[in-house]
């Protein structure tokens, strides 16, 4: 064995059993405490034996170990005086070592025989003759990286290799495709192996065949395409093998099966679809696991079970549809977990440390990320209710002569409302988490209570949409075809409006109807709203969101909009063709303004909402913050806005309302006259008010037609 790399701590496949703990939480060591997740590295010693402070960096497999002991056996200069007898004069030696770096040399130089270690990196070597090294008996370590090597002759003397002989070829300068098994004949002692960056297509069976000893294997960076059963069978040493970037799409099942002592395997960043089942049965003592940046498209649900000693897993960038706490509930070891989504953090809540830290909603620590989020709540939660309680008093009080307009719009007020209420307990939540919102995650997420936020959410939601088309619907009519007998009366628009709290009341519950099927609609994230942006929702709930948002609210949105276009397009035209209008150019823009701030306030509630289904529709990932600002600022919009556009700014109210306190101030002025002022007002707020509000009247003819209620 290499003195040069040791450890204290060495693999065993026996280990101290840890306490069992609940979700969200971890053990304090050998101590039956278990702590909340939130509570690891937070620089306070919680659990009192200082377990909670500990392993607070991701230092779990070999690299670092290795990294560490190598570098700091490199670093100590034992002397500065050269003990070599030959070397070349832009070469640098340090007893006996030779460094030979960016020296243009073209070809491997002749030097002492009893040189140790030898650097011949940013040269111009091309090849490496036969028995090149031959002489050198002592030589342990070689560097050859940043060259332009695209010929190894099989004898170039490595054979003669004693020791820790390290060959490395590195960085895109070595363009060597191809490697014989016998190129490594003899390296008995051979502890590290580096071949980084190059352009190797296919390994050599049995590539440790002539390696018995290789502890450490890094083919970073090649084009390798596949591996086979035979690729390490020889490989029995080997703690440490690296194959991230290269094109590897599958891996046999028995491809690791003699790697017993395999401390850390890094697949990263290759083209592996699919796993077999049991391709880590073998690899009993593996510490750490990097299969990130793949394209699996499925992880089957005992992928792991065998992983009893790891402590570290990437699978970052991995979609995981089937993701349940059994896939990782075997790995009891396992302090270091790094997922695609901030989500999947609740399916392994035993584990320490797991990553993102934040799905852009919520983090580690608060339901909410951040403070503007915090604020912002209250802040639309306030406007939305007093907005619309507001509007629903001042209609109830002010008597309107189109009693069944105004009903529809107080039953809007009372829709848009529930969004209110549902922001003000997102907040009330965010502060009752406030500081340790990852203890409760998955049990907030699962809650009756997070459902039923959603379930109102979308309730709101969805009665809100039907309302407004219904409106925009009735007002066309009116607008459009002034003179027909197609609009609903009282007791048809009170069967209009039942209707649509009925249709939005199913489409709320619905998802609560079959589990199996919809999974947790409203508990994919914190705030409970169901606007997906990944792949991994089950089949039922991804259909019947699309179905949703794709098709009731896009088409509701189209029928607005078109609606409002034609609309405006008749008031413009009949406008022109009445001749006492008065400044109609004026009343044109006044009405085009009104009618832009309507479609414009659906268009900034809704666009975004398509746009991230569409996208979603073609896999492109949406980044969480994004998500949070469209459930807590564009989502709201309507509900807050429609109490102005839809009340506040009419003419109608600003009529009624200027009458109204001038009546009051002429009750106050006139106390003698109290009898004979009217006590009740009258309020026009008809269907085609928006038409009729442009014009005055219109002229057919020698009549002039009474504006239709």
């Amino acid at each position: 064995m290499c003195p040069l790399f040791h450890t204290d701590f060495p693999l065993t496949e026996g280990s101290t059993i840890t306490p069992l703990c609940q979700k969200g939480y971890f053990p304090c060591g050998n101590l039956t405490k278990c702590l909340p997740r939130a509570f690891h590295c937070d620089g306070v010693d919680d659990c009192g034996n200082g377990a909670d402070e500990d392993n607070c960096g991701d230092t779990s497999g070999w690299a670092t170990i290795f990294g560490t002991v190598h570098g700091n056996a490199n670093n100590v200069a034992l002397t500065q005086e050269c003990f070599l007898n030959q070397y070349p004069q832009p070469c640098d030696c340090k007893g006996t070592e030779l460094e030979c770096i960016n020296a243009d040399l073209r070809a491997v130089p002749v030097i002492s025989s009893n040189t140790t270690l030898l650097s011949l990196k940013k040269n111009k070597i091309h090849s490496l003759p036969d028995k090149v090294f031959t002489k050198y008996t002592q030589l342990k370590q070689i560097f050859l990286q940043h060259n332009c090597i695209t010929h190894i002759s099989r004898k170039t003397g490595l054979s003669w290799a004693s020791y820790c002989f390290l060959v490395l070829f590195h960085k895109y300068d070595n363009p060597i495709t191809r490697i014989s098994q016998q190129l490594f004949t003899g390296l008995k002692s051979l502890f590290f192996l580096s071949m980084v960056n190059n352009y190797l297509e296919a390994l050599p069976k049995q590539m440790c065949a002539q390696m018995p000893q290789l502890n450490w294997m890094d083919l970073e960076g090649n084009g390798i395409k596949y591996l086979t059963n035979s690729s390490f069978l020889s490989c029995n040493s080997l703690t440490v093998l690296f194959l991230p970037r290269n094109q590897i799409d599958f891996v046999p099942e028995k491809t690791f099966s003699s790697l017993k002592n395999l401390g850390e395997l890094d697949l990263s960043s290759n083209m592996i679809m699919e796993l077999p089942p049991e391709i880590f049965k073998d690899l009993k003592l593996l510490q750490k696991l990097n299969l990130s940046s793949n394209p699996l498209l499925y992880l089957h649900k005992n992928q792991f079970e065998s992983l009893k000693q790891l402590q570290s897993l990437d699978l970052e960038r991995i979609e995981i549809p089937n993701i349940n706490t059994r896939m990782f509930q075997p790995m009891m070891n396992l302090s270091h977990i790094y997922f695609k989504n901030f989500r999947y953090c609740s399916y392994a809540p035993h584990v320490r440390i797991c990553m993102p830290l934040t799905d852009g909603i919520s983090s580690f620590e608060d339901l909410l990320a951040n403070n503007i989020l915090r604020i912002f709540v209250w802040v639309i939660a306030f406007i939305t209710c007093f907005g619309n309680l507001f509007v629903i008093g001042m209609r109830s009080f002010i008597k309107a002569e189109n009693t069944t307009h105004a009903t529809s719009i107080k039953i809007l007020c009372c829709a848009d409302c529930l969004m209110g209420v549902y922001l003000f307990f997102i907040g009330f939540f965010d502060i009752k988490y406030r500081g340790q919102y990852q203890k409760y995650a998955l049990l907030w997420m699962e809650s009756l209570q997070c459902r039923l936020m959603g379930f109102l959410a979308m309730l709101s939601t969805e009665v809100s949409v039907l309302l407004l088309t219904y409106l925009t619907l009735e007002k066309f009519l009116a607008i459009v075809f002034p003179f027909s007998n197609i609009r609903p009366g009282k007791w048809q628009t009170m069967v209009i409006l039942i209707c649509i709290w009925i249709v939005g009341f199913l489409i709320a519950v619905i998802p609560f109807w079959k589990e199996d099927y919809f999974g947790n609609f409203y508990g994919k994230n914190g705030v409970c709203f169901p606007l997906y942006y990944d792949q991994t929702e089950d089949i039922g709930s991804k259909g019947y969101s699309l179905g949703i948002f794709l098709g009731v609210n896009l088409l509701a949105f189209l029928i607005i909009v078109f609606s409002y276009t034609i609309m405006f397009c008749s008031i413009k035209k009949t406008a022109l063709q009445t001749s006492e209008v008065r400044n109609p150019i004026g009343r044109e823009v006044a009405v085009a303004n009104r009618f832009f701030f309507i479609v414009f306030s659906d268009a900034i509630c809704w666009i975004p909402v398509f746009v991230i289904k569409i996208l979603s529709l073609f896999r492109v990932e949406i980044p969480g913050t994004i998500t949070s600002w469209i459930v807590i600022f564009f989502l709201p919009v309507n509900s807050a806005l429609n109490p102005i556009l839809y009340t506040l700014t009419t003419s109608f109210f600003k009529d009624k309302l200027k009458q109204l306190l001038h009546k009051h101030r002429r009750k106050s002025i006139f106390k003698t006259k109290k009898k004979s002022l009217s006590t009740s007002i009258v309020w026009t707020d008809d269907s085609s008010s928006l038409k009729l509000g442009v014009l005055n009247k219109i002229t057919l003819g020698d009549s002039i037609v009474k504006p239709i209620s």
